[in-house]
């Protein structure tokens, strides 16, 4: 293979089913022939960085050594723009992608490399004439207008929620995101770390308590973030959270133990608390999901460029979104439907009740929170975005974590 140095923005700017899958490409052939030099070294969320996933993909691909550190997307983002060289990729989220294109911090990937592209479901390729293209998916992640290069490879996305005790609180209660900032709840409820996404559920309540009126609840003005700031304080002030959570396990427990009713949740979350035998809800919000999706960027001074692709394209494959589909997220290749268990492909996307053996806390005849990926897809809000204002946010949300 040989080695690609694509031509960036000249400008800088401040800072479960895997081993039994036979899936896993013809094209994984074409890979495992010449990798042996190559290592991965990967970094994201523990949603995908997963070791059994990243196992599966050096056997397949032959690279000669695989090996991924989980962490939250600001802590990668300062590592990585700081000019850390400790990793090939990172698995970003596609509102990070700016601050890492404009700072030539990643390439490009050729879509013709990746032998499992021509599968990407249309959320990816099409943009909807009724937003702003930046404002989705499909419009973030293309390095050219022609779309023959990616800055980022989707792996994974949802649309994010609610997660709540529906034996604590009711779905009618839970269905909306001022349920997070309801003085009834006082004390019991938690917010995402990541300033990106609290700033946004707070904009998405504010609009429905009447208090905004945001269009586009990811790119907010300098104003509007005053006035999302202004109403986060107060209620960190008035004891309205009882934790600003991280980490995926710290979630989990502070669920499942009761000491948060209700929290902006991912899925997975949600999934691992009903594991345990807890009662655990997906919210349908009135006001729409959130929605996201993550994927592997190349880092631009990295080594082992064909090791990337070749991971990029193990999971456009099929195989490791299974492992991520059971716990609730989305994979954006059909591919998967090639692979999947068709009873729990049928749960997992297609709104069917669940069938057989109950299963980490789904029991027979049970439905996906929310619906088939083709609900969920219709009652989205907003996609995820770089906000313009993205310094002002930050320094507002400094504000909030010391008040």
């Amino acid at each position: 293979m040989k080695n690609y140095n694509c031509s960036r923005r000249g400008f800088m700017a401040g800072a479960g089913a895997l081993a039994g899958s036979s899936a896993l490409l013809s094209p994984q052939m074409l890979w495992a022939q010449g990798l042996g030099d190559q290592q991965l070294r990967t970094v994201g969320l523990s949603v995908t960085v997963q070791e059994r996933i990243l196992n599966d993909f050096k056997a397949k691909s032959g690279v000669g050594s695989v090996s991924g550190k989980a962490d939250i997307f600001p802590n990668t983002q300062t590592e990585l723009l700081s000019g850390s060289n400790a990793y090939d990729c990172w698995e970003i989220i596609g509102e990070r992608l700016p601050a890492m294109t404009i700072t030539e911090t990643i390439t490009p990937i050729p879509t013709a490399d990746l032998s499992n592209w021509g599968n990407i479901r249309p959320t990816f390729t099409e943009t909807d004439p009724k937003m702003e293209a930046r404002a989705q998916i499909s419009g973030q992640i293309w390095a050219d207008e022609a779309k023959t290069q990616l800055w980022m490879v989707p792996t994974v996305y949802n649309f994010d929620s609610i997660g709540y005790r529906p034996d604590l609180v009711s779905a009618e209660e839970a269905n909306t995101w001022t349920a997070l900032f309801d003085e009834k709840f006082k004390g019991k409820t938690g917010l995402n770390v990541d300033p990106l996404i609290a700033f946004g559920q707070a904009i998405l309540a504010m609009n429905s308590l009447g208090l905004l009126e945001v269009p586009n609840p990811g790119n907010p003005s300098a104003d509007e973030i005053d006035e999302a700031a202004k109403f986060l304080i107060a209620k960190k002030k008035a004891g309205q959270f009882r934790a600003l959570w991280g980490d995926f396990g710290e979630l989990v427990n502070l669920l499942a133990s009761g000491e948060m009713i209700l929290a902006d949740a991912w899925q997975p979350a949600v999934m691992a608390v009903k594991a345990q035998g807890i009662q655990c809800s997906y919210a349908v919000p009135k006001e729409g999901y959130r929605a996201w999706s993550i994927g592997i960027s190349q880092i631009a001074n990295s080594p082992n460029g064909d090791a990337v692709k070749a991971y990029a394209d193990y999971w456009l494959s099929g195989a490791p979104g299974i492992t991520v589909s059971e716990q609730g997220y989305y994979s954006p290749t059909t591919n998967i439907k090639d692979v999947m268990d068709p009873d729990k492909y049928a749960f997992w996307y297609e709104g069917q009740p669940w069938k057989g053996a109950p299963e980490r806390g789904i029991n027979e005849g049970d439905l996906r929170d929310g619906g088939s990926l083709e609900e969920r897809a219709s009652h989205v809000s907003y996609w995820h975005q770089w906000p313009d204002e993205y310094d002002h946010l930050i320094s507002r949300w400094d504000e909030f974590l010391s008040a």
